[in-house]
């Protein structure tokens, strides 16, 4: 018998095929979410939703059927058929989730942000239009726009007391363990650390650049897939900023400096480009990929939320971050992302670097983790109930510690 883990994500899909027998993962995938006509992020998907039912069953349908056609690639590549998949689980964040559910979106989309019911969901394969026998599950979602994701990524962690867990994306998740108390919250990161919604942006697919490091005069790229470039990924717009930080390309407000305040050959990359300064990474006769003074302006938003919302639950908790035991990161980056580069940003201190481990695919893990476990679901269930969700919108705190971050760290 084999299973199918499935996470759900704003930008990016993925999904692994696990050999119930053995616990053995056979295959995995990756995949845009194809509702991205419709907003790079979870309000403009809500937006759409809210204000034409055929937009909302079109990213449904749109949901349903790739992450079908997901779960044939695998079995093609695995060797067996879609009907020795018996089980199905599934983790996003509650408005991927209610999307892919069919449920009204009315009570999510407007203030106070309330799924329309927090307990995980048991289907049949049919019930999400799908050939087969499979059982699916979906999991709780805690409350607010914090979801699935989250729990499954806190389940297959397992973090000890004063741990705080991040997973960066476009619904950046934030939970912090007090004793039995899981503080969480979603910050409204945007795409950028996934790559999307800038100039040059793209998901960790091939084509996309991973790595970038500046070496006196000259830029050293890795990029996934080892072939020329076509954009940037999350950890090679992360360490991209660190490094022009680091040779003074930007100053600690995020302003990309004029070639005439750069005392290199560097100088000549700083280039205009559709009306703002920006900074070239790579270019040749069929392309040109920057980052543009806006696109680092989405970068500041992006860890200004997540830093407000990481000293939000601080505040909660009564653990503040010098006293966190650890810090356990996730997210759709392209590569491991180094602790060191998000102190260099303003999302991490001194005391998170040195405590830091990084998880990748750490929500497909948590929900395999289920599948494999006789009693996955109630362990989930209970999980699940242990969350405490703080609301950041409107929270004084919250918006007097986002202005706080924006800024990078002098």
């Amino acid at each position: 018998m084999y299973a199918l883990a499935i996470d759900l994500g704003t930008t990016t899909l993925a999904a692994a095929l696990v050999d119930c027998a053995t616990g053995e993962r056979r295959a995995m995938c990756g995949a845009l979410n194809p509702q991205r006509p419709f907003g790079a992020d979870v309000i403009s998907r809500l937006d759409a939703a809210v204000n034409s039912a055929a937009a909302g069953q079109e990213m449904t349908t749109l949901i349903r059927t790739e992450l079908r056609r997901m779960g044939q690639e695998l079995c093609d590549g695995a060797g067996i058929s879609w009907e020795e998949v018996r089980r199905v689980a599934i983790a996003g964040n509650p408005a991927m989730q209610h999307i892919l559910l069919g449920l009204k979106l009315a009570s999510l989309a407007a203030p106070p942000y309330r799924p329309l019911y927090t307990a995980g969901t048991r289907l049949a394969a049919g019930d999400l239009e799908w050939d087969g026998s499979a059982d699916v599950y979906v999991f709780p979602m805690p409350g607010g726009f914090v979801g699935g994701d989250t729990v499954a990524f806190i389940h297959g962690a397992e973090p000890a007391d004063a741990t705080l867990c991040l997973d960066l994306g476009t619904n950046g998740e934030i939970a912090l363990i007090a004793g039995e108390t899981v503080w969480a919250t979603s910050a409204a990161a945007g795409p950028a650390f996934e790559g999307g919604n800038l100039s040059c942006g793209m998901a960790a697919l091939p084509g996309a650049i991973r790595s970038v490091r500046i070496d006196g005069d000259r830029l050293r790229l890795q990029v996934i897939g080892n072939g020329p470039p076509h954009g940037i990924c999350g950890s090679g717009v992360i360490e991209a900023v660190t490094e022009m930080l680091r040779c003074n390309i930007l100053d600690y407000t995020g302003r990309l400096r004029s070639p005439g305040e750069i005392d290199s050959n560097l100088a000549g990359r700083v280039i205009e480009y559709r009306g703002t300064s920006a900074f070239v990474l790579y270019r040749d006769a069929l392309r040109l990929i920057v980052l543009s003074q806006e696109d680092l302006r989405q970068l500041q938003l992006a860890k200004a939320a997540l830093r407000g919302g990481i000293e939000v639950l601080a505040e909660r908790s009564r653990i503040q971050c010098g006293a966190l035991k650890g810090v356990v990161l996730t997210g759709s980056f392209g590569a491991v992302v180094q602790a060191e580069w998000l102190k260099t940003i303003g999302i991490f201190d001194e005391s998170m670097v040195q405590t830091t481990l990084f998880t990748p695919e750490g929500v497909v893990a948590g929900v395999e983790k289920m599948l494999l476990h006789q009693d996955g679901f109630g362990a989930v269930e209970e999980l699940a109930r242990r969350f405490r969700v703080v609301p950041l919108s409107g929270t004084p705190l919250f918006e007097s510690l986002f202005m706080r971050h924006i800024d990078f760290p002098r």
